[in-house]
């Protein structure tokens, strides 16, 4: 890596914000429903990251494995992982989303999204990024105690900073247990679907 100028960092923010406002963009306009439009933000968001490394291998080669490191995002704060991690979250998403848009026959109730249900979706969420952004967090809070005259706080230092950076540990425990929220909201879901199918 080399220190990127202020005009090629920001230009790769925006490029980033950019992304997700298409992709919110075309599951506004795949369905009506609410919570079919976030299914479909989550299916598109899925295909697109597998995708990426997909043609990242077949035209350059990388990533060399699964395992991997890559720096994911750049918003809201530096994300890294091995490859395998995003991947995982991609089949999860997918997961999540199949339940929700199949309705299959007129027997299938609409799926409800409840407050558990959201709150494990929040949780799990919460608890991914803070595997991710972990290990740049310590890399920063090392950075600024290691030059206490300048910290952090000037952009330009910053800048260099982030060059610096190379991701060292991922915390695979944290971000499984995210995962198997995400997993256990899908499950509710199913289970409210047998239950509300037994009742009729």
């Amino acid at each position: 890596m080399k220190e990127m100028s202020r005009t090629f960092a920001l230009t790769e923010l925006y490029r980033e914000a950019a992304t997700l406002i298409m992709i919110l963009a075309v599951s506004i306009l795949a369905a009506e429903k609410w919570r079919h439009r976030f299914a479909w933000f989550l299916v598109i968001f899925a295909v697109w990251d597998p995708a990426y490394y997909l043609f990242l291998k077949i035209i350059l080669d990388w990533p060399s494995s699964f395992l991997t490191n890559d720096i994911l995002f750049l918003l809201p704060s530096i994300r890294t992982s091995p490859v395998l991690a995003p991947v995982i979250n991609s089949m999860t998403m997918i997961l999540f989303a199949s339940v929700i848009l199949y309705v299959g026959k007129a027997c299938l109730p609409v799926v409800l999204l409840s407050k558990l249900i959201w709150a494990l979706l929040i949780l799990d969420t919460f608890i991914v990024l803070i595997a991710y952004m972990k290990d740049f967090a310590a890399y920063a809070s090392e950075y600024n105690l290691s030059n206490p005259a300048t910290g952090i706080s000037r952009e330009k230092d910053m800048l260099f900073m982030t060059t610096q950076f190379i991701p060292r540990s991922f915390d695979w425990l944290l971000f499984s247990s995210g995962v198997l929220l995400h997993i256990s909201a899908v499950a509710l879901i199913l289970y409210n679907r047998i239950k509300n199918l037994a009742g009729q």
